[in-house]
């Protein structure tokens, strides 16, 4: 299969397949990161990693309204593992989007021309560099001395391996020519002469052995005893900076050439590109080079070489826009389907999962594979056409597992030559094997779901482990395996996230079960009941995201919280939207009615004039139209994300679950940004017409960091309207409002350029 092919699978979708595809998805990459960052073992290949996160992304594009709470979008390596002291990132180290294919270059240096506003034949030059694959480190020097060197970690937090990285021969312990402060960041790793060496004496003692050589760099880095990273030989490469005082440069080559110049090892390979064809160019001449390099490499890197301009494009929430990494091609494998399992979901979601003969692929053993739904496993996408001609899956068949471009890891093929004679058609089950409840597949849904609800223990604990996961509640001690063990508890039992903080109010004899429990003691309970307690005071954006409402993550519960800045502002602002949102349902189904009815007497649908109708149907409450649009008009926060905070919070049992969590929490509004001496701090902005000095997306990057709220349509609550040629109902209606208008002239002059 082709990546082309890849994306017309996901343009494929529907909608209910591709929010199973994402609950899927997420669950496989945050494994994924934890046995990569955290354990040195990963299960998942880069291909296979590369591609799960290429599909995810390339579902988020398609659906944006169905990015999930646990987004892998919104997430950048791991949490830091236990053992070591945590290092908080004065600059975020974050990861790169990824490119697999010529185009994606293309459009990756078009992305940045359009939103620097540069025309087509205007200079713009990069760098393209190998991308080592071993384990990234930042390194702070004070004065020219190495004072502290930090793992990733989660991108935000790492971990401390200072006496460790000291005694890494690439790495000086002091520098010449630097700034006061400087963060050198780069990649630890080993060699295949180095590591194939290692593992030899680590064969001939008794020891372990490594799969591959970023295991043995990261697991060589990582260890309690500097004495056993000492004896590995480890090396370093120097491509980038956290931290500094003091520019090294004004480009990415010149600050290279800097990092050299202070004693870093930087990889010869690193071009400055003038145009895509170079850029491409450079990247077949290190895929030729690959394999007599010595060392793993898994792509090549560019970044915008003008520093000035990587300033402008920034970043979005965990990669940079001025930098991309163009992967290598992954591979194929066959191995046997033993079992199909069924998992439920958060959302009832019931998705297969093949149970493979373990096979190595791209150096990581594979045992398990997705399977979508029951339509693929027979043969059919989601209009009943055939794909893989028709072959239906069958446990017992040899299976090919595909590597890259859709979704990894996949059975993509059969082969039928091997196919045993027993082998019988699957199944797909209508209960849920969970709860016993019947699992229903809606019409134009791919997807069967358990109706059990509350009731249904997979979706419970979920729900569950998602309240605690790093991103909502982050209590300390009580992670996925203790929500498993506290949803079974007679004794303590949590059922509900209210339960979690009503657990340290149980009587003297209940708590006493818990400290005789496996795996608590009179320390570990104390210190759970300490960390529960701790984590009563929570931010809204945070308890926002950890409710789980469908089609909220992180970066959605940050944009409501900001908006509405209270807890109690933001229920009362759903509660009044609600009859306009079931309004909005009642036009979707209209226009669902319109299309079949068109589709059967062939003719043209005509949505507008159906929407509308359904719209004048009934005359809503006072405000609730109003509140409608103040809630779609957020930015990032369209009808889907307003239908599904209307729908839980309108439900009574997921309501009163709700206000019970509420009253044993604190609450904190939202506080405005550090911005005293802003002229916007605090005001909603509304950009309309053609900005021609930047583009909207810097437009509205700038007005956030700035401490406004951009919205997307014009109320009452606007502030301010910059309006660019090209203006249309957005000006006049502020104008009908009497808000305050300028044009781009205007706002550059406002915000001081």
């Amino acid at each position: 299969m082709s990546g082309h092919m890849a994306d017309k699978a996901v343009d494929r979708l529907t909608v209910d397949e591709a929010e199973a595809e994402l609950a899927r998805l997420a669950k496989l990459l945050d494994a994924a990161n934890t046995a990569y960052h955290t354990e040195d073992s990963p299960d998942l290949s880069d291909a296979d990693y590369d591609a799960a996160k290429r599909r995810n992304a390339d579902i988020e594009a398609r659906f944006p309204d169905l990015k999930r709470a646990d987004s892998p979008s919104d997430q950048v390596g791991a949490a830091p593992a236990e053992g070591f002291g945590k290092v908080r990132h004065a600059v975020r180290m974050m990861s790169l989007a990824n490119a697999f294919e010529d185009g994606d270059v293309r459009d990756f240096a078009n992305r940045v021309r359009s939103y620097l506003n540069l025309t087509p034949d205007a200079p713009l030059a990069f760098t393209a560099e190998p991308k080592i694959d071993g384990l990234s480190l930042s390194l702070r020097y004070e004065q020219g001395r190495l004072v502290q060197a930090a793992t990733r970690g989660d991108g935000e937090v790492g971990e401390n391996v200072t006496a460790n990285a000291r005694t890494i021969d690439d790495i000086p312990e002091e520098i010449a020519g630097a700034p006061e402060v400087v963060e050198i960041r780069g990649e630890v790793y080993m060699s295949h002469a180095d590591f194939a060496a290692l593992n030899e004496r680590q064969a001939e003692r008794g020891g372990k052995t490594f799969a591959n050589p970023r295991n043995a760099a990261a697991g060589s880095l990582r260890q309690l005893d500097a004495e056993i990273t000492r004896s590995r030989p480890l090396k370093f490469f120097a491509y980038s900076w956290g931290e500094l005082t003091e520019p090294l440069a004004d480009s990415q080559s010149g600050a290279i050439d800097r990092m050299a110049d202070m004693g870093f090892q930087t990889n010869p390979l690193t071009r400055r590109c003038t145009s895509v064809a170079e850029m491409l160019d450079h990247y077949r001449l290190i895929e030729d080079q690959r394999a007599t390099l010595g060392y793993d490499i898994d792509g090549v890197v560019y970044k915008v070489d003008d520093l000035a301009l990587q300033t402008r494009l920034g970043s979005r929430s965990t990669t940079p826009r001025w930098a991309m990494a163009h992967k290598f091609p992954a591979e194929l494998a066959w191995t046997r389907l033993e079992a199909i399992d069924i998992q439920v979901g958060r959302t009832g979601a019931l998705s297969p999962v093949a149970r493979l003969t373990p096979v190595t692929v791209g150096g990581v053993v594979v045992s398990n594979a997705t399977l979508h739904n029951e339509d693929y496993i027979a043969g059919r996408d989601n209009r009943g056409e055939e794909i893989r001609g028709g072959k239906d899956i069958r446990v017992g068949d040899w299976v090919q597992v595909y590597r890259a471009g859709d979704v990894i890891p996949k059975v993509a093929d059969v082969d039928l030559a091997k196919r045993p004679d027993d082998a019988a058609p699957y199944v797909f089950p209508d209960e849920c094997p969970e709860c016993g409840s019947a699992a229903v597949r809606e019409e134009g849904d791919s997807v069967r779901r358990c109706t059990g609800g509350l009731i249904c223990p997979a979706q419970a604990v979920e729900k569950l482990k998602h309240f605690v996961s790093r991103a909502a509640f982050d209590i300390e001690g009580l992670g996925a395996k203790q929500v498993e063990m506290f949803y079974g508890d007679e004794t303590l039992p949590i059922r509900e996230p209210a339960e979690i903080f009503t657990l340290a109010n149980r009587d003297a004899a209940q708590l006493a079960k818990l400290k005789n429990r496996d795996g608590f003691g009179d320390k570990s309970a104390t210190n759970l009941f300490a960390a529960i307690d701790e984590k009563r005071r929570i931010p809204l954006n945070r308890l926002i995201f950890a409710l789980g409402i469908r089609h909220v993550g992180e970066v959605a519960a940050a944009d409501l919280a900001r908006h509405f800045t209270s807890w109690d502002a933001f229920v009362a602002a759903v509660d009044a939207a609600a009859p306009a949102a079931k309004r909005h349902l009642r036009a979707e189904e209209a226009i669902v009615q319109e299309r079949r009815r068109a589709a059967q007497e062939g003719r043209r649908a005509s949505i507008s004039a159906v929407t509308k109708a359904a719209w004048e149907a009934e005359v809503l409450p006072q405000g609730a139209k109003a509140a409608w649009d103040d809630l779609v008009g957020i930015d990032g926060i369209g009808a889907a994300v307003a239908v599904s905070l209307v729908t839980t919070l309108q439900q009574p049992a997921e309501r009163a679950s709700i206000d019970r969590l509420v009253a044993e929490l604190d609450v904190q509004d939202v506080a405005a940004p550090a911005t005293s001496d802003s002229p916007v701090a605090g005001k909603t902005v509304v950009f309309t017409g053609t900005l021609e000095k930047m583009t909207r997306a810097e437009a509205k990057a700038r007005a956030e960091a700035l401490g406004a709220k951009v919205a997307g349509s014009v109320s009452a609550k606007t502030d301010l309207l910059v309006a660019g040629p090209g203006a249309g109902s957005k000006a006049k209606k502020a104008a009908d409002l009497g808000i305050e208008t300028l044009d781009e002239d205007g706002w550059l002059a406002l915000i001081g350029g």
